[in-house]
Order: structure tokens, then sequence, then C-alpha cells
């Protein structure tokens, strides 16, 4: 159950907090929790190719610590540092996803048959950088929503992007080749006075033809 419904203090009040309260830890059942709302994100075709790595332990926070570069405050004090991963093979899990769909009444066999003929030889085909393109749009569509629950939980969090893409899934004992970071979210109880950042007007960023 969500703590706070307030749309507008959940989104605008939203900050990048650097310190947290390192004794306070985050349950594993209210983890999976939020990371379950997360996943509501939309992706393409539904492939979900979000993976997420909860470092929550000393040690595995000893294994981050290096690959993080000026980040340490965060992985340090935080009660996780979710690092989170895109699946380059997300396409083996269609099967799987669409006939639980069907199985829940949510799709006719025909229509997921119709689909998986559709986008799967494409899925299959897709060079590496377009399928590299795919999985971190999508997986940062989930990252960004893991945020405004986490926030919704009374959490707040930190995107961190600074930290060595190259190395990190192997350190994990995941292959570097399938699993593609994408951005690694600290997580905790603020322990940090933040302030509001400046934003572009509207009218800079925006064209109408």
């Amino acid at each position: 159950m969500l703590k706070n419904n307030d749309f507008s203090d959940i989104v605008f009040g939203r900050r990048a907090v650097k310190v947290f309260d390192e004794n306070f830890k985050i349950d594993r059942k209210e983890m999976l929790e939020m990371i379950g709302e997360a996943t509501k994100a939309p992706s393409s075709v539904n492939m979900q190719p979000w993976r997420f790595l909860v470092v929550e332990s000393e040690e595995g926070k000893d294994k981050l610590r290096p690959l993080i570069r000026f980040n340490v405050r965060q992985n340090d004090t935080s009660s996780a540092m979710i690092v989170v991963f895109g699946d380059m093979k997300c396409y083996q899990k269609a099967e799987d996803i669409y006939s639980r769909a069907v199985d829940e009444g949510k799709m006719p066999k025909e229509v997921k048959e119709e689909l998986m003929g559709l986008f799967m030889p494409e899925y299959k085909n897709f060079s590496k950088e377009k399928m590299n393109d795919v999985v971190k749009i999508d997986g940062s569509l989930a990252a960004m929503q893991f945020m405004l629950v986490a926030r919704a939980h009374g959490y707040e969090t930190n995107p961190i992007g600074g930290f060595e893409e190259e190395q990190i899934a192997e350190v994990f004992g995941l292959d570097s080749e399938q699993y593609v970071p994408i951005i690694i979210i600290a997580i905790g109880k603020g322990n940090y006075e933040t302030h509001e950042s400046t934003r572009l007007n509207p009218e800079e960023i925006t064209k109408f033809k």
C-alpha cells in the first residue's frame, strides 16, 4: 500500500538526495513491492527488459564502491543501491509474458500468436546497437517510475550515471554481453538538506509546427 497519494508532492517534491540514514534498512518484502510497482511502467511490446540488482549488504557495497567514482556517500549511507540493467535477450521471456496474459484472460490466444509472429522475428534480428537503445529507453522508464514509487513509500532516491559501466555486470557475476547497465539508484531515508534546481523554461525547449 502506497503511503503517500499526493501526486504533486511525489513528483514536484522529489529531489536528488545524496546522504541517507545509514542505520535504516528497507526490508526485502517492501523492496520487491516497490519494484513490482515500478514495473508497471510501459515497455516496447511489453518485453519488460529491465532487470534489478539490489545491492544492500556490506559485501555487495564493498564490491560496488570502487565502481561508482564520486558517488561513495550514497553507497555507504543508503539502504540499498539499485542497479538497473537492460536484458539484451529480453525476447527470451516473450512466450512466458504473453502466455501469462492469455492464462489471466487479458489477451485472446489468437492475438498472442499474431503479436508474437509480428515482433519476435524483428527482436531476434535487432542489431546490438538497436537492442541497446530499446532496453535503455524502456529501463529508464522503469527507473524513473521506481524513484516516484520510492517517494510514495516515504523514501528518497538519487539517480547515478557516473559508474564503471564496462565492469559492473561481471563484478556481480552477470553476463556483460546480455546485461547492460542503465543507471544506479540510491534509496533510503533522506538525511541531507536538499535545494531546488533550476529548469529551462518550456518555451526554450519546445517547438510547435
